[in-house]
């Protein structure tokens, strides 16, 4: 599935490593074995299931359910069980965090650009966007969601971590081998190495781009997630605003930390929390402290 000529699949000290691109990522899968066909069936059932998650979930495109939905115009549209169990989730993670995690809050992008640069909306067009965020407005049930027209949809703040756990899975239903999948930088460790050896990972300095990683962890098992604003943010009246947006305010969130790391039981719940965290803003490590898990933070 990669482009010809391009080595996806390469020996790595006492394990395989193969690569590709999707989701618009460098992506990668680790497998423990001395096998180059083992890790070639791991590396292209990975590849096969995150190029289906990104079909049927990207935004960019016009021919999957999100397009549907989005296009519906005020129509309800009915949705399969993988969409529907994906849109309870949402839901959820609305419930639980007041109404700061939000699906429908991709409209926003039409009033932000997170390019380094200094651009800010003004209120008129912060208000604008504003009009079309908003979960309470859809109604969803009986795997049926209608949402107004000009609303929509952004799965962006949960398919990577859905697809990376997705993948795992299916590599776990070709090899029994201890491997690794890490999509941009959210990963899935399946368990030990041989030897029992855990899996190390380097967790970059998001305010300096290529220094060395801050923390080098090490772990057997669960998925691990960051969010920040190492390379999406504007700068205004000298402070740097990250790309996570509050969608009650419109605003980048208030006293956020620069970069959020969690450690949980799959890459999906790693990836909300650490979303979650960043959106309680000064009360990230609190949030976090509740939760019973590992994380790391860059204030």
């Amino acid at each position: 599935m990669g482009a010809p000529g391009v080595a996806r699949l390469e020996r790595v000290d006492d394990h395989f490593a193969g690569r590709f691109t999707a989701m618009a990522s460098p992506c990668e899968v680790l497998v423990d074995t001395d096998d180059p066909r083992v890790a070639d069936a791991a590396l292209e059932a990975a590849e096969h299931e995150a190029r289906r998650v990104e079909a049927k979930f990207s935004r960019y495109r016009d021919d999957n359910v999100v397009y549907a939905i989005n296009h519906a115009g005020g129509r309800p549209v009915a949705v399969d069980d993988e969409t529907a169990a994906l849109l309870d989730y949402a839901r959820t993670c609305w419930d639980a965090s007041g109404g700061r995690f939000d699906i429908t809050s991709g409209a926003l992008r039409r009033a932000w650009t997170f390019d380094g640069g200094d651009r800010v909306p003004d209120d008129a067009t912060r208000r604008a966007a504003l009009a079309s965020v908003g979960w309470r407005r859809v109604t969803w049930r009986d795997r049926e969601l209608t949402m107004p027209a000009g609303m929509e949809l952004d799965f962006g703040g949960i398919g990577k971590e859905y697809a990376v756990d997705r993948a795992a899975a299916r590599v776990a239903a070709v090899t029994a081998a201890a491997h690794v999948v890490n999509f941009g930088g959210d990963l899935f460790a399946s368990g030990a190495r041989r030897g029992g050896q855990p899996w190390a990972v380097g967790v970059d300095d998001p305010g300096r781009t290529g220094a060395a990683a801050l923390w080098r962890l090490e772990f057997e098992r669960g998925g691990l997630a960051t969010s920040g604003d190492a390379r999406r943010f504007v700068m205004h009246r000298g402070r740097r605003l990250g790309h996570i947006l509050d969608p009650t305010t419109g605003w980048p969130v208030d006293g956020a930390p620069r970069s959020v790391t969690v450690l949980a039981a799959t890459c999906l719940e790693a990836g909300t929390l650490s979303t979650l965290a960043c959106l309680a803003g000064a009360g990230a490590k609190a949030f976090l402290d509740a939760q019973g898990v590992r994380y790391w933070i860059v204030e």
